[in-house]
């Protein structure tokens, strides 16, 4: 997800004074009122088609919402170190009153600049910081992943899943562990096979990974990336894939089956109201299948009827609230109970230290193989 390139993408600005019309008041007399601006922070494309890319979407859906009213501004490719601070200060300097981070290595300079800055909001796309103007926003990936990995399951006929994966963070080993029950559900036995990238995007990469699983005998590859990559290599070789973040179906029709796909619309509309008529308060949001901001694609040709009404089934469950992929008993992947009987893991909230401390996964199940340290 990381390119050195920035961005910024303008909306064009009414004119505060209309020429000729002979008025010596300035424009705030004349009554008119400058635009709210929304700034974004990228770290990638929005023509990565996948993480930046559905972001941009719930960018493009606040212009789209609010018309002249706000100007939205955006700056891609920004790496996850100090550069970020540099970006939020020319964001700040451009009059942004609502900024929006998207990745979780940018935390810490959201943090600090909440700190200068406190007549500016801040909101943070994963992370575990909130302050008195530091939000944080995520959603419930890992009921993607669960649905997406049934779909893999229902897919592979040897039960071995390879899965190309970013960091060793919770939410990606929350994922992880999601998508693996969802192929032991449909696939009593599935294993899946974990090669960590370390990187967001970085296609190169993706690809050595996608290549070494295929080389290990898996049928089905999956992945937690910002790009279509994995599924390009699935496809050169025959085999099923699961995508990531959107619906990147069009890139390998052959094996695309579904893929977990986040909707940050509603969110972005809500956050930059409230920014508006003065009701904006740090919060902790957490959306899900229930909400709208977790969904899967539309189903890939070669997906079976069957598997089809089971993973939609599944789906209805969850968003009625009466399954959660993560109830006991659960195994450690050294053998060890992860999870009691009839114990459920709470919703993630990083806000809540007893959540943190007892119930963070930085495990991964029986059936996964590979570490999950990264």
């Amino acid at each position: 997800m990381k390119r050195p390139a920035l961005v910024v993408a303008a909306a064009t600005v009414a004119a505060l004074a209309i020429a000729g019309c002979g008025s010596s008041k300035p424009p705030a007399q004349q009554g008119t009122k400058a635009p709210l601006v929304a700034a974004w922070i990228y770290v990638g494309s929005p023509s990565d088609a996948g993480w930046t890319h559905q972001h941009d979407l719930g960018r493009l859906a606040v212009q789209n919402y609010f018309g002249s009213k706000v100007k939205t501004i955006f700056k891609e490719n920004v790496p996850e170190g100090p550069q970020v601070t540099q970006v939020i200060t020319q964001l700040v300097n451009s009059g942004a009153k609502i900024i929006f981070a998207t990745s979780f290595g940018y935390q810490p300079a959201m943090a600090a600049a909440a700190q200068k800055y406190p007549n500016v909001d801040f909101a943070q796309a994963t992370g575990t910081a909130t302050s008195k103007n530091l939000a944080e926003y995520f959603g419930a990936g890992e009921n993607g992943d669960y649905l997406a990995g049934m779909a893999a399951g229902f897919a592979s006929k040897s039960g071995k899943i390879g899965y190309v994966a970013p960091y060793p963070i919770p939410e990606v080993i929350r994922e992880l562990d999601a998508y693996t029950l969802g192929a032991q559900f449909v696939h009593p036995g599935a294993t899946v096979r974990v090669v960590w990238t370390n990187s967001w995007f970085d296609p190169a990469k993706e690809r050595a990974a996608a290549q070494s699983l295929v080389a290990a005998g898996v049928d089905v590859l999956g992945d937690g990336v910002d790009d279509p990559t994995v599924g390009e290599v699935a496809q050169a070789n025959g085999l099923k894939w699961t995508g990531y973040d959107s619906n990147q179906g069009s890139f390998a029709p052959n094996a695309f089956q579904t893929a977990t796909v986040y909707n940050w619309n509603a969110y972005y509309i809500n956050a930059v109201k409230a920014v508006m008529n003065g009701t904006w308060k740090s919060s902790f949001y957490y959306g899900s299948v229930a909400d709208g901001m977790i969904n899967i694609a539309p189903f890939g040709k070669t997906v079976s009827a069957a598997a089809r009404t089971a993973i939609l089934k599944r789906e209805a469950e969850i968003r009625a609230g009466t399954f959660d992929p993560f109830t006991g008993p659960l195994t450690k992947q050294d053998g060890t109970v992860g999870l009691k009987v009839g114990q459920t893991l709470p919703v993630w909230n990083p806000t809540n230290s007893a959540v943190l401390s007892k119930y963070t996964l930085n495990w991964f199940i029986k059936g996964v193989i590979g570490s999950a340290k990264g």
